[in-house]
């Protein structure tokens, strides 16, 4: 994981922990525009994740951005 990956992923955990999904999905969807559906499937995975730290977290992104770069081509 680097750290740009660790920033982003300290971040969403701040706004998941304090209960503003909004705010989680305004901000996924500023970071890589991801599609809504796309936006709840990474919240969801984060907040049924045994782990919630942010490596788990960055590796989740990494997950769905690299998915969503594997569906563009």
């Amino acid at each position: 994981m680097n750290g740009l990956w660790s920033e982003h992923a300290n971040h969403l955990l701040k706004l998941i922990n304090s209960h503003k999904d909004t705010q989680a999905h305004l901000y996924l969807e500023q970071l890589m525009l991801f599609p809504v559906d796309i936006q709840d499937k990474i919240i969801e995975d984060i907040s049924i994740s045994p782990i919630c730290d942010k490596e788990t977290i960055a590796n989740i992104l990494t997950y769905y951005t690299m998915l969503e770069r594997n569906e563009l081509h």
